[in-house]
């Protein structure tokens, strides 16, 4: 399933929350700022804070990520991550954060692989899988 305009615009336009999984299972969501579609079928994050997350990426690559407005962006996107510490990804979120006004400097990139998305709009099709 590739994301249509409108879930890339999603995408773009607020903060995201993110979670993963720790090795034992324990859940950790955090709110990112840095998360832009490069393409219909992945997303590049900024690894600015990450500590927990980070180390769950590391050993389970899984994430889901939804969009901050449930009401108007009602996403939900599952996939599998990359980390790069240098090279074009890494290039990439490092601008990013040089051109915020708080002059970020990234830690990594993460490459998320969009696998599968899902409605979270409120009402019957709430988590249902969008083909």
């Amino acid at each position: 399933m590739s994301m249509t305009k409108e879930m890339i615009d999603a995408l773009e336009k607020d903060l995201v929350f993110l979670s993963t999984a720790s090795p034992d299972g324990i859940p950790n969501v955090v709110p990112i700022g840095f998360a832009r579609p490069i393409d219909e079928d992945t997303i590049l994050i900024a690894d600015n804070y990450m500590n927990k997350t980070r180390q769950n990426l590391e050993k389970n690559p899984r994430i889901s990520l939804v969009t901050k407005d449930a009401t108007k962006c009602p996403y939900q996107f599952k996939g599998t991550t990359e980390i790069f510490e240098s090279g074009k990804y890494f290039d990439i979120v490092t601008e990013w954060g040089q051109n915020a006004m708080t002059k970020l400097t990234p830690k990594a990139a993460v490459l998320m692989k969009v696998e599968e998305i899902y409605s979270i709009q409120p009402g019957p099709n709430a988590g249902k899988k969008i083909e």
